[in-house]
């Protein structure tokens, strides 16, 4: 049986189409007037480049029905046929139709969108659609009147030249029921205004009493302004109006290669690096997105920019910048602007540098980590939590000359006030940074010593006992190195200050991953228990230094009693857990509790004797 084969065309089902758009494609059904503010723009730019002088008008008229009216290049009845019943096809991308082939060529790459199906878009608003043009290319074409409908239908008629006075192209939308509130007077003035407030051509939007609203204008950083100072406040009044804040300070940006054009403003408050800043991208004077992080490097979270491109290339809904190699240039070269303004500041204005660091110093210490000769500029600046509290490294490293860096915030918070009292220059370097910048500030003061911090260090620092209490105490201390001993710890009695603390917790990240390792491995079995075994590496033990110049450890120490005395080790370590604030293992919270149970039962059965730390109780 011979082969046979014929061929075929798609059919498309127009309404699946347009609910594909409107779900799927474009955000909100909101783009139709960008895309009708799109199509009018390039229409003005053919006609310009095959007309230089001819007018760029864009007219936007409300009321029960909404219309756009250009002075572009309009369309033949033959353009009609090929670029509004052709889904997909565009007048931009052919080398051989009535558009291209009036010298356009030259002009194309300043068109701002792909025709394709951008008129589409205007079915999510309306169930009909008119668009009435005359032709600038062929002055002897007639005037064509094209009428589609979003069930796929379409009519098409030829009028007078008469008809249309002067060439150009007017589209005429019939809002539909569901979607009403986007064609509202009112929302078309806001939409023509959000998305065309930079275009080039002059846009009117006209509403339905005659009352006239222009809603664009010439980018702020392209006007003259009288003096530096009047640009300043002009951008600032620009700023608030755009995001409604007052800026700490301008950079104005400007990228002749990209073609961009802008401001960034820097905030006046903290925001959280997880929080990226959305920016304003136009294309060619047309609103791209007002989301746009993927804009700026993610260390810039402290500015929000408005910007102008010709040549960053949108996504297939033109509602995002396409990731490519000319991003990635622009996005480098952009965070190199923010880095040079930063760096000027120090010598340009550094009352406005100290304003911008106590505002965004995480910023500015992401940013110093790789860049050396800003680390150079800003570290002296910065603010760093310290033993003296939170001063800048420049002021610190004036009184200790060696600085030691704690590896967390836990392990500052339990050394601070006894390395305070003992005249130890500690800095907490367990903030995003801290310890990567501070061990680097040798490199900026020469002279000055960094080191982490060990726990040995600190207890080099205390005060040995008198041998004779230490052998008083020898009874206690026993109880309490057998008692903690159950949790990796160690028990020593030294002489420190504040006398208010009775008990010092030294521990290290190193010897806090065994003892949870160990923990694992004990409550586990099997392969995963012999995995965790073999993980065990001999490493440091926690400490619990009891200091005994406080009253609470003076009268602990002289406890004879075991059970009460193994309260009293359970009490002042539970207390040492609680100074530390990290956060407390289930068997730690039951030693707490424990603890308070031991010392109330012992208050109740024996209520002539004073509990530890208190003063004794006098008969009357």
């Amino acid at each position: 049986m011979p082969h046979s084969e014929s061929a075929h065309t798609f059919q498309v089902d127009l309404r699946g189409l347009v609910d594909l758009l409107s779900h799927h494609l474009y955000s909100s059904p909101r783009v139709y007037l960008r895309e009708l503010l799109q199509n009018a723009v390039d229409a003005i730019t053919a006609h310009q480049a095959h007309s230089p002088g001819s007018p760029a008008r864009i007219t936007v008229r409300t009321g029960s029905t909404v219309t756009v009216t250009d002075t572009g290049i309009g369309l033949t009845e033959a353009d009609v046929h090929r670029f509004l019943a052709t889904i997909g096809r565009s007048s931009k991308r052919t080398a051989d139709g009535a558009l291209d082939g009036a010298g356009l060529d030259a002009a194309r790459g300043e068109f701002i969108g792909q025709f394709g199906i951008g008129l589409l878009a205007c079915f999510v608003v309306a169930d009909e659609i008119t668009v009435l043009s005359r032709s600038a290319a062929d002055p002897k074409a007639p005037a064509v009147e094209w009428r589609g409908h979003s069930d796929g239908r379409y009519t098409l008629r030829t009028l007078p030249a008469s008809a249309v006075p002067v060439p150009g192209t007017t589209v005429t939308l019939i809002p539909r029921a569901d979607n009403a509130e986007w064609t509202r007077p009112e929302q078309v003035v806001s939409l023509a205004r959000h998305y065309g407030a930079l275009l080039r051509h002059e846009v009117t939007v006209v509403g339905p009493d005659g009352a006239e609203h222009r809603v664009n204008e010439t980018p702020p950083w392209e006007q003259s302004h009288r003096s530096p100072l009047a640009r300043r406040e002009a951008l600032g009044a620009h700023c608030r109006t755009l995001f409604g804040f007052t800026p700490l300070d301008t950079i104005e940006l400007d990228l002749p290669a990209a073609g961009l054009r802008g401001v960034a403003y820097v905030l006046p408050t903290a925001m959280s690096p997880a929080q990226r800043a959305g920016h304003r991208v136009h294309l060619k004077g047309m609103l791209l997105s007002d989301q746009a992080p993927e804009l700026l490097p993610d260390w810039a979270f402290f500015v929000r920019c408005v910007v102008d491109t010709t040549s960053l290339r949108p996504t297939a809904s033109r509602e995002a910048l396409y990731e490519d190699g000319t991003l990635s240039a622009v996005r480098d070269a952009l965070g190199d602007r923010i880095r040079d303004w930063l760096t000027g500041l120090a010598a340009s204005d550094p009352s406005l540098l100290h304003r911008f660091i106590d505002t965004h110093h995480l910023a500015v210490k992401a940013l110093a980590r790789y860049d050396d000769e800003l680390l150079r500029i800003v570290l002296p600046w910065l603010p760093f939590e310290t033993t003296d509290g939170n001063v800048t490294l420049e002021e610190f490293a004036r009184t200790h000359p060696t600085l030691l860096v704690a590896r967390s915030v836990e392990e500052f918070r339990q050394v601070a006030p006894i390395a305070a009292a003992a005249g130890l220059g500690v800095v907490n370097g367990g903030y995003t940074y801290d310890r990567d910048l501070v061990l680097r500030l040798p490199e900026i003061r020469p002279g000055t010593s960094v080191t982490d911090l060990d726990p040995a260090t600190v207890t080099a620092h205390l005060d040995a006992v008198d041998p004779g209490a230490e052998l008083r105490a020898a009874a206690f201390l026993a109880v309490a190195r057998e008692t903690v001993g159950v949790h990796d710890c160690d028990v020593v009695l030294r002489d420190f200050q504040p006398v208010t603390a009775s008990a010092l917790l030294l521990d290290n990240r190193d010897a806090r991953h065994e003892r949870t390792r160990s923990s694992l491995a004990s409550d586990s079995d099997g392969l995963w228990a012999d995995i965790l075994g073999s993980l065990r590496h001999e490493t440091p033990r926690a400490q619990l230094v009891l200091n005994h110049l406080n009253p609470l450890v003076r009268q602990a120490i002289t406890i004879s009693e075991r059970g009460l005395a193994v309260t009293a080790s359970e009490a002042l370590y539970g207390q040492a857990l609680l100074l530390s604030r990290r956060p407390l293992r289930a068997s730690e919270s039951a030693l707490l509790n424990r603890a308070f149970i031991g010392l109330l039962t012992h208050a109740m059965h024996h209520p002539g004797t004073a509990a530890p730390g208190s003063e004794p109780r006098k008969e009357l």
